[in-house]
Order: C-alpha cells, then structure tokens, then sequence
C-alpha cells in the first residue's frame, strides 16, 4: 500500500511547481518571446521637455530598453519643437521632428499631433504612456516577417561625420531609407515650463536625422555630421519606409565604431 503522506507531499509539491510557473508566465514582459524573432519593432515618441505628460513616456520607453536589449526593438525619442515656445527650450528638439510628426499625422489620417505619442513600425500610433498597448505592438511587429531587405556596412567616423554604405532590396516603388544619429541617454535639468525643478532622463534621443529616396532598392552611401554634445558612441537606427503609406518594412542598427 502506498504512503498517503507522501503521495500527498509529491501531490503538494507538484501543485506548487504549477503556480509558481504561472505566476511566471504572467509577470514576464509580454514582448519577451518565446522563440527568434521574425520581424522588428520601430517604436517612435514623440516628446519634449515642456510637456508634464511626458516623463512617463520616456520612462516606458527606457525600461522597455533595457527589457528588449536582446530583440530587434529599434526605439527612436523625437524631441519636438513645438513645446519650445511655451516657456522651456528643449535642447535636443528639432523642427524636422515636428515635420516627421505631422507626416504621420497625414499618413494616419489623424487630425493633430501630439505629445506624447508613440509610433510602431509607422502604422499604429497611440499615446505614448499607454503600456500595454506599447507591448502588444511591439509583440506583433516581433511576430511579421520584414517586407524588404536591408543591411547598413562600412561604417566610419571621420572629420566630425559618420559615414555608412547600404544597400536595400525588395522595397516598394516609392520608398526611402531613414538613418538616424541616436544619443543612448542623456539628463536634462530643467529650469522653466510645465517639468520646471525636475531633473529628466531620456534614452535613445535623435540628434540628427537622414532620408534618402531609393524606390524598391538601391546601393549607396550617405553622411550625418555629429552634432554638439555627441561623443562617437552613438548608434545609428535605418529603416525603410513606404513614401505613401508611412510603414515601415525592414529596420537595422548598428553603434559607431
């Protein structure tokens, strides 16, 4: 006859196993995947230091760094300009930011912009601390297969610029590669505006920005001076972009040499 108080411990023990996987399971970042990733994930925000509602925004997008360190997550923080006039200047934003903005604001039908926003693989956008929305599009940009090919080589830095050669395939007629220059992280204490006293962190800050028309593919080469405060520890993010509707079909990164 079999001891019942050890079926029960076994029983007891196998119970708890399960919980504790399921606790698991569900506490696991949902874009931690389960196998390789097919595709990537271009993550845009849309964001300035003058606006309050945006630190959260760019620490959702700071821990999802770190979480997807591993994956082809490709975040970009465009420091718009528009912010500037009400009180703080944001010294990392740039008109063409706002210009880019208001790109996607005609591609995806929208009446006005925003901060902050958060764009996926330029076609769904949504408010940029909203995070499980963020992790679920960045979970199905993981799960598709790249439209076109793209591969960035030769990279160099030289006389205050970094250079690159790259080449695309299989894009759509009306297509254009994005490189952009991005600062890993950077603090900001600011002193006036809606974060006046706060000291603000961001990651992934564009500091400068390339576009290049290449139709369904090309080879080629293309330069972005380093602007001041960089150091050549930068990365570059490229990625391919349909002219007409604004998605994004094929995305790499690579850090200075």
């Amino acid at each position: 006859m079999k001891n019942p108080l050890r079926i029960a411990v076994l029983l007891g023990g196998f119970i708890i196993a399960f919980l504790a996987a399921r606790a698991f399971l569900r506490s696991a970042p949902s874009s931690i995947l389960t196998g390789p990733a097919k595709g990537f994930a271009v993550v845009e925000l849309f964001t300035s230091e003058g606006c309050s509602s945006c630190p959260p925004a760019d620490q959702l997008v700071a821990r999802i760094q770190k979480e997807d360190q591993d994956q082809p997550v490709y975040i970009l923080a465009f420091h718009v300009d528009y912010w500037d006039r009400l009180g703080w200047k944001d010294a990392f934003s740039d008109k063409r930011y706002t210009q880019r903005q208001n790109l996607y604001a005609s591609w995806l039908n929208l009446q006005s912009i925003y901060t902050p926003q958060i764009v996926v693989n330029g076609r769904k956008e949504f408010v940029g601390s909203q995070e499980n929305t963020l992790r679920n599009a960045i979970q199905s940009g993981l799960d598709q297969a790249p439209g076109a090919q793209l591969t960035l080589s030769d990279v160099r830095l030289d006389q205050g610029k970094v250079s690159w050669h790259f080449h695309v395939q299989n894009a759509a007629a009306k297509s254009s590669l994005i490189v952009a220059l991005v600062q890993r992280s950077a603090t900001s204490a600011v002193k006036a505006g809606e974060n006046s006293g706060l000291t603000l962190s961001h990651v992934q800050i564009v500091r400068n920005l390339s576009g290049t028309e290449i139709g369904t593919g090309a080879n080629g080469s293309a330069a972005l001076a380093l602007p001041q405060g960089t150091t050549g520890r930068e990365e570059l993010i490229a990625f391919v972009q349909n002219d007409d509707t604004g998605q994004i079909v094929a995305a790499t990164s690579t850090a200075l040499p």
